[in-house]
């Protein structure tokens, strides 16, 4: 189960430490101990208080979709009939793979989503076979992303 604090703040030493995984996941504990001149006992426990306060939520390898066939990546505004159908919706599209990220949002759209797939073809099937088919999804609209320009997490260094 997740701990949260939100009374608890960052320091410079865990804002020096977070700066460097986010920017590289894999530098090993004693590389950035040795960097920041400390123990690589402390970063480990200094990583531990911040995986337990839910501040870190897990460590992630990034792919290129793209270099693997995945070529569509699109967004997707995703009206429902009622909003009590949400939480349903959602566990459902949990079972969409191409669904990579799903946001519960304001405005238009009840939900947005991003999906990627391998072609066209795959993002109809997607759709149409899988995503509008979904119990509580009244419709959807989809827009195809040509090119992302900006990926990247918040900045904690100014």
């Amino acid at each position: 189960m997740e701990k949260k604090n939100s009374n608890f703040e960052l320091d410079n030493l865990d804002i020096q430490i977070l700066s460097i995984l986010m920017n590289d996941a894999s530098v090993p504990y004693t590389e950035i101990a040795k960097k920041l001149v400390v123990s690589g006992g402390t970063i480990h426990v200094r990583m531990k208080k911040m995986e337990d306060l839910g501040i870190i939520r897990s460590s992630n390898l990034t792919i290129n979709p793209q270099k693997i066939g995945f070529d569509i990546t699109a967004f997707l505004g995703i009206y429902l009939e009622k909003g009590s159908q949400y939480n349903h919706a959602v566990e459902e599209l949990r079972k969409v793979k191409e669904v990579v990220e799903l946001h519960y949002c304001t405005g238009s759209y009840s939900m947005f989503a991003k999906i990627i797939c391998r072609d066209t073809d795959h993002l109809r099937q997607v759709l149409n076979e899988g995503i509008q088919g979904i119990k509580g999804i009244q419709r959807t609209e989809t827009i195809i992303s040509l090119e992302e320009s900006i990926r990247r997490q918040i900045s904690l260094i100014d």
